[in-house]
C-alpha cells in the first residue's frame, strides 16, 4: 500500500503527561483522513509533530515512503505540508494578501513584490471558490473569511498535504457546508487532508477513513462509509454516549430575567448603527431558553449588554426584581449570574495562571478564599481539586497546570466549572460545548440541564442546530437585530428553524411580559 504520510510509533511527552504513545497513522494521497479523538486525546499534538512544532521522543515519520525528519514549520512547509491551526496564526492589522504571503514574500531590488502574489492569490480563490478581498484587513473580516485566508496561505505554499486542526468549530452551519465542499475539491485535485475533528457528522459527510485516538493511544483506523456513528464515538469516548438529551418536561415559575426594548448601537466608519433593536423578553426560573440565529446578527452584542461586558444605549435588564442595567459585571456575579462566554481566551480565562486561580476568579474575594486581603492559597487549591474531579477537567499537573498548556475543550470545562459551581439563579450560556467532544457535550447538556431542574433560568446562545433543538423549552430567533420568532422546539423542524434564522420565515412573538 502506498501512502502518502506516515507516522510509525510516534512518542511525545509533557510534565506529567503522555500526549502520544505509540501512535501510528497512515495517509494516502488524495484522501480526506479524519482523526478523531476527545479533547487532550493527543490529536494537536500528533499533528504538530508532523508539522515540526515538536520533536518526537520515539517514532519516525516518512513522506512518500522516504523517512524525514520535520526540523520546524518551515521545513514542513518545503516538504508540502501546511497546517491551519485550530486558533488561526494571522496578523490582524495585515491585510489579507500580506499575510498570505508572509514568510514567502518576493523581493526584487529591496522592495515587496505584490503584483504577481496577488493574482496568483485571485486564481486561487477563483479556482477552489474561496472568495476573498485580498486588501481587507484580518481584523475587519469574519471568522469564516479568516479561515479561507488560511486555507489560501497552505494553497499559495503549493502544500499537497494539508492539515487541518478543529476547522468547523467557530464556523456557523452555511459556513461548514462550504468548507466540506472546498475539503471534496482539494481531495480530487489529488492533495491530501488530514481533518481533526470530534463531530460525528462531519466525519461521515466528509471523510474517507478515520484514525481514533484515545488517551494518547491510538485505538484504530477504520472506513467511514462502513463505520456507525454510535461505533465511532464509542471508540473515541471508551464507552457507549447517549447522543440524545433525555430530559423531563420543564417547569417554569417565576421571571428571573426581564429585558426589555434594549437596544445597543454600534459606530462604524464614522456612522451609528443599531446592532441590537428594542429586544425584549423573559427567563423564568427552571427553563432553558435559546436564543438561535445565524452568527454576527447581533447576539454577541445582546448578551454583552445582559453581562456588563458593555453598556446598553437604552432598554433595561432587570435580574430578579433588580434593575441591574448600569451595575458593573462583578455586581451582576455577585447577585445571581454566571456568564460562560463566547470566546474562551478573551473573556473566559487568564491563560497564563494556574487551573486552580482559573477555577477561583470569580470567588477569590469572598470571606472563604481570604482573610484580611490575603488569598488563602490551600483553600483555592482544595477548591480547585473538588471542581476537577467533578467536572474530569484533564491536564498534566493537576490544579498547578498552566490554563495556556491545556486542550481547548478541557479550558471550556474549566470555564463550565466555574460558572455552573456558584450554583447561580441564572446562568448565560454562550457556544457552551463550541470545540468539545461527543463525551464532554453528554456531560454539560445534563449540567446545563440539572440546573434548570434545580430552578436555575437558563439563557442560552448556540450556533449548533441539534444543540438548539435538544437543550431548549423555548427559542427566540433574532435576526437582524431583533427578535422575529418565539417557538417550541417540539413544534417545529430544523429545517424550520433554519428558515427562521435566515429572515425566510417570521413568526409571532409573544414577549412572555409578567
Amino acid at each position: 500500500m502506498d501512502y502518502i504520510i506516515e507516522m510509525l510509533g510516534i512518542t511525545k511527552e509533557f510534565p506529567g503527561i503522555i500526549a502520544n504513545d505509540n501512535v501510528n497513522l497512515q495517509v494516502k494521497k488524495g484522501e480526506i483522513h479524519a482523526l478523531l479523538g476527545e479533547n487532550g486525546a493527543g490529536k494537536s499534538t500528533l499533528m504538530s509533530v508532523l508539522f515540526g512544532l515538536y520533536q518526537p521522543e520515539k517514532g519516525c515519520i516518512k513522506l512518500k515512503g522516504r523517512e524525514v525528519k520535520i526540523t520546524g514549520p518551515l521545513y514542513a512547509n518545503e516538504l508540502g505540508i501546511g497546517m491551519v491551526h485550530q486558533h488561526f496564526k494571522l496578523v490582524h492589522n495585515f491585510t489579507v494578501l500580506q499575510n498570505i504571503v508572509l514568510g514567502m514574500e518576493t523581493v526584487r531590488g529591496g522592495f515587496l513584490q505584490m503584483k504577481e502574489a496577488r493574482e496568483k492569490i485571485l486564481a486561487l480563490s477563483e479556482k477552489y471558490n474561496l472568495a476573498v478581498d485580498p486588501d481587507a484587513f484580518i481584523s475587519d473580516i469574519t471568522v469564516g473569511m479568516q479561515q479561507r485566508v488560511e486555507i489560501l496561505k497552505m494553497l499559495y505554499r503549493d502544500n499537497e498535504i494539508l492539515i487541518l486542526d478543529e476547522p468547523t468549530a467557530v464556523l456557523t452551519p452555511q459556513e461548514i457546508e462550504e468548507l466540506m465542499h472546498v475539503m471534496r475539491g482539494l481531495a480530487k485535485e489529488g492533495k491530501s487532508i488530514i481533518f481533526i475533528t470530534h463531530k460525528l457528522n462531519e466525519i461521515k459527510a466528509v471523510a474517507d477513513r478515520c484514525t481514533v485516538l484515545r488517551r494518547g493511544k491510538c485505538i484504530d483506523t477504520v472506513s467511514v462509509p462502513e463505520t456507525d456513528k454510535e461505533t465511532l464515538s464509542e471508540m473515541m469516548v471508551g464507552r457507549k454516549v447517549n447522543l440524545l438529551l433525555d430530559k423531563k418536561e420543564a417547569k417554569p415559575a417565576e421571571a428571573v430575567l426581564q429585558v426589555s426594548d434594549l437596544t445597543v448601537r454600534a459606530k462604524h466608519e464614522g456612522h451609528t448603527r443599531d446592532i441590537v433593536k428594542k429586544v425584549s423578553f423573559t427567563v423564568r426560573k427552571g427553563e432553558i431558553v435559546c436564543i438561535a440565529g445565524i452568527d454576527g446578527n447581533g447576539q454577541s452584542e445582546l448578551i454583552h449588554a445582559i453581562t456588563g461586558l458593555s453598556h446598553t444605549d437604552s432598554g433595561r435588564v432587570i435580574i430578579n426584581g433588580v434593575d441591574m442595567t448600569q451595575k458593573s459585571v462583578r455586581f451582576k456575579n455577585t447577585h445571581g449570574l454566571s456568564h460562560i462566554p463566547e470566546d474562551r481566551h478573551k473573556y473566559g480565562l487568564v491563560l497564563d495562571y494556574s487551573l486552580a486561580e482559573n477555577l477561583v476568579l470569580q470567588e477569590y474575594f469572598e470571606p472563604g478564599f481570604q482573610n484580611k486581603g490575603f488569598i488563602r492559597f490551600e483553600k483555592v487549591k482544595e477548591h480547585g481539586k473538588r471542581l476537577i474531579e467533578e467536572f474530569d477537567i484533564r491536564s498534566g499537573q493537576g490544579v498547578n497546570t498552566l490554563t495556556r498548556s491545556m486542550s481547548g475543550g478541557n479550558q471550556q470545562k474549566v470555564i463550565v466549572a466555574r460558572e455552573i459551581a456558584r450554583n447561580p439563579e441564572l446562568l448565560i450560556a454562550v457556544q457552551p460545548t463550541r470545540g468539545l467532544d461527543v463525551g464532554a457535550i453528554e456531560f454539560i447538556h445534563n449540567q446545563i440541564v440539572k440546573q434548570r431542574d434545580n430552578g436555575c433560568a437558563v439563557l442560552l446562545v448556540s450556533l449548533e442546530l441539534d444543540e438548539v433543538m435538544n437543550l431548549s423549552d423555548r427559542i427566540l430567533v433574532i435576526y437582524e437585530g431583533e427578535i422575529t420568532a418565539d417557538l417550541n422546539p417540539k413544534e417545529i423542524t430544523v429545517q424550520e428553524l433554519g428558515l427562521y434564522m435566515s429572515g425566510s420565515k417570521k413568526g409571532v412573538v409573544n414577549k412572555h411580559e409578567e
